[in-house]
């Protein structure tokens, strides 16, 4: 008997919320693992092959086990697996990473040379269990469509569709209401609310025997040959590899939020499902390679256009919403045509080779190359020659095995328009990544002086018109030297001036090298600086504000993350200060939450002095209270202090508490200094908030935590926050109301 239509809307329903959850799953990964081995491009790297290999392994291992054998109730078989997937993930996402945590400072203090090893085999201990029960599901799925009259093709296509919804609900809903933990409690919820139903669905006489029904029926299992193995490979291969190479040009627009990482996966998540469900459609076996050629051709049409993003989003200014639909609308027109037709290949080879053992076999092939491609893209081809020709290259390859794998009859032509979009994409080129650097900036550019490709982001120096020279990291201005960066030697000599006697002292990122050089002419015996990105060590030689501070043979320079550092290191200082990337950019809300500064406590001596940079100009009124009441929940002996020049605010405090005020006392200040560039009397007049007044100007806001990722995914970045210098008005007001006690009720 047919399956009835409800039941196969209840299957396709089914794959919907598990897809859901399962891009969720990954989100809470990556944030808990960079928290726990440190934020890294290599980090980055060991999470993705631990998810997406047991991924492939999984899907390996169940089709090969289910091959040959009689399956009664699949549905049920399906529940079980979504089952493991909500159980693991919830037990497993809080306890399982901070044990990695552990084994991390441990490994470092023991045998730090087989650090990343050990990373690696800690996450695949940790995800193990959940991922091989992800990749484990698509066999299952195919014996559910079997049974239930439903295309593999389309429930795959769901199953993506419901990772773009996942993505979108965990990014705006869950993680700003919930936080991590509860988060990954209500992700187990839904796995189990899937495993649950499926329970009640599968009917007690159901079988894997292919019902009769108005669908085609699926073909006779046969060996897929060379081709499809290559169409599975490639595929996968090239859209991660592409997904690499096209968040790093649009980073320059979007900049490292992770809203807008959030968006750019589903500007790419939608086109893999509308893949499948053409796949279906699609009644040709041989439909996959011209459709892999015409979308590499595709794509290369779109590279010219995307690389000017930055150009045409200039201007564009409107309320967040808007914004975030602007964008999304602009990158899946763009983009989603291509990637459409490239993402044919996989659903429509499970749905032409028939049989557990070429389901999973197929997918782990799709899923292994994905990851080379990823990896290959950002540690390989992208660092080599650009983003740009790295789009080309990967285009390429899917017009080149596109063509070779069309029909003879149809070659030539695909072959033409392909080489024909390759010469538009070359002639369209507008020198992104190598002669322009990408992004929005206060003045236009008028010299490149150096651009690096990470492994991670893309490093430029440049001058603009002003005069200034920037920093530029992903199309932000990340720093500069200039007027407008006159705090960040301030940055490193304020805490040194409060200290009777700074010996040894850290700065977490380093950027031009200003503040580092500040801490260095307040005459420290030894200065580590610590930065995750070796390519702005490698760029300091451009910036002659920073004095050559990393060639002082008291000054050590490490390549980590300063987190991490902290947790491994057994170092004591008597300074810490930090200027990171803008506290709401994405995994910076790590180095601005109450237990990274329990973690800098614990590296300071009695006494200790750490200072925190507080940006006015991109900070909500809410979280820069927010901040502020964070950093007094462990440096109670607190100041607020406002750089006269460019009116950044900076945060100093005292482990202790000492019976005098540390906005009393600046010892360093008798002490013979190199380079200052404002007096005693200008240094303590520009103190805006002494312990008291940073108190009240605290009180508003939340503390931070590693588990509501507050300034990463809180509530408030989506309620319009201006920024520039109506913002820094109205931070100015709220810090004069804090300086004025407040007045009690007759």
């Amino acid at each position: 008997m047919t399956a009835p239509q409800s039941r196969r809307v209840l299957c396709y329903g089914l794959a919907l919320t598990s897809g859901v959850a399962a891009l969720s799953w990954e989100a809470l990964w990556q944030i808990r693992a960079s928290l726990a081995i440190g934020v890294s491009a290599m980090g980055t790297a060991i999470t993705l092959v631990a998810t997406m290999g047991g991924m492939a392994v999984g899907s390996l291992a169940m089709g090969k086990w289910l091959d040959g054998r009689v399956v009664e109730r699949p549905l049920r078989l399906y529940g079980w697996l979504e089952g493991i997937i909500g159980l693991a993930g919830a037990v497993l996402l809080q306890i399982g990473f901070e044990g990695l945590a552990s084994l991390d400072s441990t490994i470092y203090a023991t045998a730090p040379g087989v650090a990343h090893a050990a990373h690696l085999a800690g996450i695949v201990v940790i995800l193990g269990p959940a991922t091989l029960a992800m990749g484990a599901t698509i066999p299952v799925l195919g014996l559910i469509g079997r049974s239930e009259g439903c295309s593999l093709a389309i429930l795959y296509g769901t199953n993506t569709a419901g990772a773009a919804i996942g993505v979108i609900f965990s990014t705006f809903i869950l993680l700003p209401a919930l936080g991590l933990e509860l988060t990954g409690i209500a992700l187990g919820f839904v796995n189990l609310m899937v495993a649950a139903l499926t329970q009640f669905l599968a009917p007690p006489d159901a079988s894997t025997a292919e019902p009769e029904s108005s669908e085609a029926p699926a073909p006779a299992a046969s060996t897929p040959k060379s081709s499809a193995w290559i169409l599975a490979a490639v595929s996968g291969f090239v859209i991660l590899g592409l997904e690499v190479t096209w968040f790093r040009a649009l980073k320059s627009v979007f900049h490292s939020r992770n809203e807008s990482f959030a968006i750019m996966l589903v500007a790419v998540l939608i086109p893999l499902a509308l893949g499948a469900r053409l796949a279906h459609s699609i009644r040709s076996d041989a439909s996959a390679g011209p459709s892999m050629a015409l979308g590499g051709g595709l794509v290369l049409l779109a590279t010219p256009v995307l690389e000017r993003f930055d150009i045409y989003f200039a201007s564009f200014v409107s309320s967040p919403w808007t914004t975030y639909a602007a964008w999304l609308g602009a990158t899946l027109v763009t983009l989603g045509p291509g990637t459409t037709l490239i993402a044919v290949a996989l659903p429509r080879l499970l749905q032409t080779h028939e049989g557990t053992l070429n389901w999973g076999r197929l997918y782990a092939v799709n899923t292994a190359a994905s990851v080379i491609g990823s990896l290959a893209a950002a540690w390989l081809i992208l660092p080599a020659i650009g983003p740009e020709q790295t789009a080309w290259a990967l285009a390429g390859l899917a017009a080149f095995t596109g063509v070779a794998v069309t029909p003879a009859r149809q070659r030539r032509v695909a072959g033409a328009l392909c080489s024909a979009c390759l010469v538009v994409a070359i002639v369209g080129a507008s020198g992104a990544g190598h002669t322009r650097v990408q992004g929005a900036f206060s003045y236009p550019l008028v010299r490149t002086i150096a651009i690096e490709h990470g492994p991670d982001a893309t490093y430029a120096v440049a001058d603009d018109e002003s005069g200034d020279r920037l920093l530029i990291i992903d199309g932000f201005s990340a720093t500069s030297q200039g007027i407008t960066t006159h705090y960040m030697a301030w940055m490193g000599r304020l805490p040194m001036l409060l200290h009777p006697d700074p010996q040894n002292a850290l700065v977490i990122c380093f950027g031009t090298g200003q503040t580092a050089n500040g801490v260095r002419q307040e005459g420290p015996s030894s200065l580590d600086i610590v930065d995750v990105s070796g390519e702005v060590f490698d760029l300091a030689h451009h910036f002659e504000s920073n004095q050559g501070v990393l060639d002082d043979s008291r000054v050590k320079h490490t390549v980590m993350d300063g987190r991490a550092w902290l947790r491994r290191t057994e170092r004591e200082y008597d300074v810490v200060t930090l200027e990171p990337m803008p506290p709401n950019f994405a995994g910076v809300n790590a180095l601005y939450s109450l237990e990274f500064y329990e973690l800098v406590r614990a590296r300071l001596r009695p006494g200790g002095i750490v200072a925190q940079w507080l940006p006015y100009h991109l900070l909500s009124l809410h979280d820069a209270a927010a901040i502020a009441a964070t950093f007094r929940e462990v440096f109670g002996d607190t100041l607020l202090w406002t750089d006269p020049v460019d009116f950044s605010g900076i945060l100093v405090g005292r482990v202790g508490e000492p019976g005098v005020a540390l906005a009393r006392d600046w010892p360093g200040l008798s002490r013979a200094g190199v380079g200052r560039d404002m007096t005693a009397a200008e240094v303590r007049a520009n103190i805006s908030l002494d312990s008291t007044g940073t108190a009240r100007y605290a009180a508003p806001g939340s503390i931070i935590t590693d588990d509501n990722q507050l300034l990463a995914y809180g509530a408030h970045r989506m309620q319009g926050t201006r920024t520039g210098q109506a913002i820094m008005f109205q931070h100015a007001q709220l810090v004069l109301q804090a300086r004025t006690p407040v007045r009690q009720s007759p």
